[in-house]
């Protein structure tokens, strides 16, 4: 594997999302390393980013203090808390001042089970199921990660710096790994359908999350399927 640079992370969400397949998120959070190897991602286009506007992004209104990370240098990661409750995980991507990110949605631990484990309250020693689960969907992942809202936000994963006791590093394969994609998890809407196939997971990888539909998003699915043309 390599390191990752700022390269990297230029293009677009869409077009970037599929590259972080079979990377490694590796982070050191109060002197306990794990590395997470991405196994699932999701893109997200904010305000004016690519051709197709984007009605499940966060951005899609506009900058606010809560996105600001997302409009900022690619290779930063954008951690932001969901229901209230889960710290979770995006790779900035595109140009400076663009917004885009790409939620990881879930890893397999290949290094400080025992670590994300503690962080996620999980039973030691780990099953086989248990190991399996330890990062599988977004809020388990930013757990295991260690990454938590808001003192992480904005940590650079390029060049691996300090912020406020955590280090982020991002490492890229050198061999493809073999892709799916469809529609992404949860989201609501139209931008949960198959107008949107922007997740993508590594086929046949058991760490992947389990697909759900968002509120509203099947019954646009049926409508978008039924209107003529």
């Amino acid at each position: 594997m390599r390191r990752a640079t700022r390269d990297d992370f230029t293009p677009l969400p869409l077009e970037a999302a599929p590259r972080l397949l079979g990377a490694e998120l590796r982070t050191v959070v109060d002197a306990a390393e794990v590395r997470l190897r991405i196994t699932e991602v999701e893109a997200y286009h904010g305000q004016g980013t690519g051709p197709t506007p984007d009605p499940g992004s966060h951005a899609r209104m506009g900058r606010t203090a809560r996105n600001a990370t997302m409009w900022g240098e690619p290779g930063h990661l954008y951690v932001y808390l969901s229901h209230g409750i889960h710290s979770c995980i995006n790779v900035v991507c595109g140009p400076e001042g663009v917004a885009g990110g790409v939620l990881l949605r879930a890893a397999e631990v290949i290094e400080g089970a025992d670590a994300a484990a503690r962080r996620r309250r999980a039973a030691l020693p780990l099953t086989a199921a248990a190991r399996r689960d330890l990062a599988r969907g977004p809020g388990r992942f930013g757990q295991a990660s260690g990454l938590q809202h808001p003192r992480h936000d904005g940590i650079d994963a390029i060049i691996g710096a300090e912020l406020n006791g955590a280090v982020a590093e991002l490492w890229l394969p050198d061999a493809p790994v073999e892709i799916a994609s469809g529609p992404r998890v949860g989201v609501a809407g139209v931008a949960g359908t198959d107008a949107f196939p922007w997740r993508f997971w590594i086929d046949g990888d058991p760490t992947v999350s389990p697909f759900r539909w968002g509120r509203g998003a099947q019954l646009a699915q049926a409508e978008s399927r039924q209107s003529p043309g």
